[in-house]
């Protein structure tokens, strides 16, 4: 019996024995990691620092949008413009019966200014800015947010309503400039990135593809424009206005313009040799110059004869199928003066072919003011060359 006694006090006392060695042997090894090299599967699984996985994971997710978008993005601005808004009293407030409890003092409306935001893009380190005519409307001055924070007060250079193109220009040196590309290289299906700051949320990104190309004004709705313009899905919202439109390279190939209201889940843009055109003549002289004939016109097929045929508005006999019949001519107009006449049919301006009433515009748009534009044309079944002079579009037309 004491045996047995004294035998499970020997193996109590080895199995204590064993427990504190294996809790202070466990403890120790914690205590010296360095002692144990790490497995080749804890190497992989976790990697040795926090800044290489996450270096890994960034370069995963670039693609060609966040490519575009790190190029371009730094020079994308915020362009926050205030304008006053002219109001007036209603009429009955200037009757002698109210003017009785304002004595004869003068009733002045109250001041009021409207703010809007755009946005716009730097094509020039010195400071030199673009965007949209409507954004800086009304005002000389602008505020303008770098996309680092940095704010600037920008002068409004010039306005051109007619392409709805502007310039502003910030004192500021070293500053990121966008790439600029070709529109006319563009084909339908190409992706489209657009970037700046809709509904005030800045430095938004949305991505589509080109739609269509050579939308007419008229086509999108603004008939008082002279652009033909760039048709994407990508959305483009009150904000974006002035903003760029950019092809999987990060090249600028249009400015978003957000010019309808209506036009849900399409957009529009400013090709961008267009605006770069009319950007230089704004920085340099203040004011873009258009050249104008003075004639109407529209483009010739069967339904257009047709109906000018059976029309006593017209007044006109046509001889051709095809080609872009003048419909009219204003008196004293550059088009009047060189000898264009009601009926000719347009078949090419400045040695170039011409099938649309779009073409036609497109190479006037080309041509100088007061230098010589040879226009092909057919009078009465013959051929003749008429030179005219186009003269400077006339205020009067675009109001």
């Amino acid at each position: 019996m004491n045996l047995s006694i004294n035998k499970l006090g020997v193996y109590l006392g080895i199995l204590a024995l064993g427990g504190g060695a294996g809790f202070w042997g466990s403890r120790y090894w914690r205590e010296q990691p360095n002692l144990v090299e790490p497995s080749p599967l804890y190497s992989q699984v976790f990697p040795s620092s926090p800044q290489e996985s996450n270096l890994g994971n960034s370069s995963q997710n670039i693609n060609f949008i966040a490519q575009a978008v790190q190029k371009v993005g730094p020079a994308v601005v915020r362009i926050d413009a205030v304008r006053p808004v002219s109001s007036s009293l209603p009429e009955k407030l200037g009757q002698p019966f109210f003017r009785r409890f304002f004595g004869n003092q003068e009733m002045k409306p109250p001041e009021r200014v409207e703010r809007g935001t755009g946005s716009g893009f730097i094509i020039g380190a010195d400071g030199r800015l673009i965007t949209n005519a409507h954004v800086v409307e009304g005002t000389n001055k602008v505020k303008v947010t770098l996309k680092d924070g940095q704010i600037y007060q920008g002068d409004v250079l010039g306005v051109d309503p007619i392409t709805d193109v502007a310039v502003v220009k910030i004192k500021a040196t070293d500053l990121p400039t966008a790439t600029l590309g070709k529109a006319e290289v563009l084909i339908p299906g190409e992706w489209a990135i657009a970037i700046g700051n809709p509904l005030g949320l800045d430095n938004t990104v949305t991505v589509g593809i080109i739609s269509a190309l050579g939308r007419s004004s008229s086509q999108v709705g603004v008939p008082d424009k002279r652009v033909r313009f760039i048709q994407t899905d990508a959305a483009i919202n009150p904000g974006n206005s002035g903003g760029p439109l950019l092809n999987s390279q990060g090249e600028v190939i249009g400015i978003n313009t957000a010019i309808r209201a209506d036009a849900q889940g399409l957009g529009f843009a400013i090709p961008i040799e267009t605006a770069q055109r009319i950007a230089q003549q704004l920085f340099t002289k203040g004011e873009a110059d258009h050249p104008y004939l003075g004639i109407t016109m529209m483009t010739l097929d069967p339904s257009i004869k047709e109906e000018i045929d059976l029309s006593r508005n017209y007044n006109i006999k046509i001889t051709e199928n095809q080609g872009v019949i003048i419909v009219g001519v204003r008196p004293n107009s550059p088009a009047e003066k060189g000898g264009l006449k009601k009926g000719d049919t347009i078949i090419k301006v400045g040695g170039n072919s011409v099938k649309t009433a779009l073409d036609v515009q497109e190479q006037v748009e080309k041509s100088e003011i007061d230098a010589v534009l040879p226009i092909e044309v057919i009078r009465k079944g013959k051929k003749k060359v008429i030179e005219v002079k186009p003269g400077s579009f006339p205020q009067e037309e675009f109001e």
